[in-house]
């Protein structure tokens, strides 16, 4: 059956039990095809960016940021608790993952970008770069 069911609308990658679970629980999957984890708000003021990503249910020693390239990489490994000697009959579980996200910061100093996990939310405020000036060389004349 569920051979069948995953040809559904000559598409070979869909299936019907990934699509259900999707059904069960909307409001953790998303209903746009939008990022599962991480869901991210972006505003501007007139000195910096302050991000706001959504990561419920995590402690912050769970969340690792780092700065590459001018990439501001987001890394969550939550790792699921064991029960010593007692086994569990799960049919579905959703609550032990990793995930990872970047974004694009440009030109940063490491040190300028602070962080904060409350309630939930993760607030990362990154300083704007500041416009490189032209210097001035002054030219000899012989």
């Amino acid at each position: 059956m569920k051979n069948e069911l995953t040809r559904r609308n000559g598409y070979s990658d869909y299936d019907f039990f990934d699509e259900a679970m999707h059904d069960f629980f909307p409001a953790f999957y998303g209903r746009n095809g939008g990022h599962k984890y991480m869901r991210t708000d972006i505003k501007e003021t007139d000195a910096e960016y302050v991000m706001e990503v959504e990561m419920p249910g995590l402690d912050k020693k769970e969340i690792g940021i780092d700065l590459k390239d001018g990439y501001l990489n987001i890394a969550v490994q939550k790792e699921e608790k064991q029960n010593e000697g007692k086994k569990e009959n799960y049919i579905h579980r959703e609550r032990s993952f990793s995930c990872r996200r970047s974004y694009y910061v440009g030109d940063v100093q490491k040190e300028d970008i602070k962080a904060k996990y409350e309630n939930g939310i993760l607030t990362v405020t990154i300083p704007k770069e500041s416009p490189a000036r032209p210097q001035e060389h002054k030219i000899e004349i012989e």
